[in-house]
């Protein structure tokens, strides 16, 4: 086996799982699932069909992945954070043929029991804080907070906040890394 499964896991015949991948207490992979290498899923993670999980991403505890969510390389899940695949969901109405896809961009974080509504994507490097409900496209590299969420600033590639105003034309530098971060026409770019 080329990644770590615990006991207690449920890994379902035909899922794909790179290299080094490790599946921790409880969990369950359906099996037409896809992920990376150096995947990290915590206990109880579940993991739909129709899901695509890039490299070196990491999921962490209570955290469902419902069909039609797709996650590129890097992104963070915190602690029982919540998809949804199904914008107006009915017990007594199936929907199972009205999922919305939901796309996270490379190096995302979603902060511990934020929402991700259906439907959205969530742009490169963005970082959504705690108990967020995000239910509208995010820009790259954008922090976003509230219910629902609402802009509040930029952030690196690092996690560090960025010294941006949310619009104009100006540049700055993280404060961990130094590399260099311009903002232009309301979208910020990293440029060295």
């Amino acid at each position: 086996m080329k990644y770590f499964k615990h006991d207690t896991a449920i890994i379902d015949e035909g899922a794909q799982i790179g290299m080094d991948s490790r599946v921790w207490h409880w969990a369950h992979i359906c099996s037409n699932a896809v992920i990376g290498q150096g995947v990290s899923l915590g206990q109880n993670v579940f993991v739909g069909n129709k899901v695509t999980i890039g490299d070196k991403c990491k999921i962490q505890n209570n955290v469902s992945v419902y069909d039609n969510v797709h996650l590129e390389e890097g992104v963070f899940c915190g602690p029982s954070m919540v998809f949804t695949n199904v914008y107006n969901p009915r017990s007594l109405v199936e929907r199972k043929d009205e999922y919305r896809d939901t796309l996270v961009k490379k190096g995302a974080t979603l902060g511990a029991n934020c929402t991700v509504v259906c439907g959205i994507e969530i742009g490169e490097y963005a970082f959504i804080g705690a108990g967020t409900v995000v239910n509208k496209n995010v820009k790259p590299y954008a922090l976003m907070v509230g219910v629902p969420a609402k802009q509040i600033g930029w952030m690196s590639e690092f996690g560090e906040k960025l010294d941006l105003p949310l619009t104009g034309n100006t540049e700055t530098r993280c404060p961990h890394t130094g590399a260099c971060y311009r903002l232009v026409n309301n979208d910020v770019h990293r440029i060295s």
